[in-house]
């Protein structure tokens, strides 16, 4: 099959610096190696990482793979699925990455399921990558620094990057915000699940799938599969969206029954919006998203200095004890930041 998702790769030319020449140089040859190093180092929360992380972000070239987002409700097979359908890919000669963020241990913060244990078969393919995250309490699903992973995947030369989630609701958008399709996987279950689903998270699938349709599940998958197709009928009509989709389709991650039609499906709209120029939209729109979740992060970050802490501390036990108001209270505390906590 042509490479119609590996996009064109503009190069900035030769990185700045020779600090960073042996991760670079390396990672920009897809070595997987590099590419789990500079994972971690985007990850790592130690002052001099981080510096060193930005440095790395921006002496990257700018290239771009199809990112795709999946997720679906606990028990349905979404590691299955994504091992099934990764080995589809890679066996057309793509380069998959799979992101999965996992649930993270309240003791360590470390993951608690650890993808590659589920994806064997993808996990030794040698077009593949998989980095299992944790999720550190983020809301949505998606790991803390999973947007730079998806940037250092592209820079690695992968053409296709799965962003697997935690869960499934309303919070979920958050990976929609990063990623240029987005697919929600179900279980063959009757109207009580369709009941149970969120709206919001119907209203921004591209293709909702109903996985184990096989078998003597495949009668009860096919009824799931109509009964979304009509609440999706309901929906307003996006206008990013060629007419049909979004859609519900059967697949079966064990016996590989509709992943030839998903891939098909995903790649005509990711044709199609390219063409209408909804994904460059999209791109920028996410961009800019990006931007106000650093400047956020940045501005909570600076309430964890010891000076601020301090005074958090003292100016809500004063707020407990009636002495002042929440308003007044965090005007003293933005008064200090502007002050650049000198005093």
């Amino acid at each position: 099959m042509e490479r119609c998702c590996a996009y064109p790769r503009k190069n900035k030319g030769q990185a700045s610096g020779d600090a960073m020449d042996e991760l670079i140089g390396p990672l920009l040859g897809g070595d997987r190696r590099a590419l789990a190093r500079a994972i971690t180092l985007i990850e790592s929360t130690r002052s001099d990482h981080r510096a060193r992380a930005s440095r790395l972000l921006t002496e990257l070239p700018t290239r771009q793979a199809l990112r795709i987002g999946l997720s679906g409700t606990p028990g349905v097979g979404k590691s299955s699925f994504i091992e099934a359908f990764g080995k589809l890919l890679t066996g057309q000669g793509l380069r998959v990455a799979v992101l999965a963020v996992d649930p993270s241990s309240a003791r360590s913060g470390g993951s608690i399921l650890g993808d590659k244990t589920r994806m064997e078969t993808l996990a030794r393919d040698p077009l593949a990558f998989i980095r299992p995250s944790p999720s550190r309490g983020e809301l949505g699903g998606v790991a803390r620094r999973s947007r730079e992973t998806v940037q250092l995947c592209e820079a690695a030369g992968f053409d296709i990057i799965l962003v697997e989630t935690v869960g499934v609701g309303q919070s979920e958008t958050l990976v929609a915000e990063m990623t240029d399709l987005f697919v929600l996987l179900l279980a063959p279950a009757g109207g009580d699940e369709l009941q149970g689903v969120k709206r919001g998270i119907m209203e921004i699938a591209d293709l909702v799938l109903v996985n184990k349709a096989d078998g003597e599940l495949r009668g009860p998958a096919l009824r799931t599969v109509a009964d979304y197709a009509g609440a999706l009928r309901l929906l307003r009509h996006r206008p990013e969206d060629p007419e049909g989709y979004p859609q519900a389709m059967p697949v079966s991650a064990l016996s590989g029954e509709g992943l030839d039609e998903v891939w098909a499906h995903l790649t005509h709209l990711a044709r199609w919006r390219r063409e209408q120029g909804h994904f460059a939209a999209r791109r920028a729109d996410q961009a800019r998203r990006w931007f106000m979740a650093e400047l956020r992060g940045g501005l909570l970050a600076r309430l964890d200095r010891p000076v601020v802490k301090a005074q958090t501390v003292l100016l809500g036990d004063a707020v407990a004890r009636g002495e002042l108001t929440p308003e007044g209270a965090a005007e003293r505390i933005m008064t200090l930041l502007d002050r650049g906590e000198s005093s």
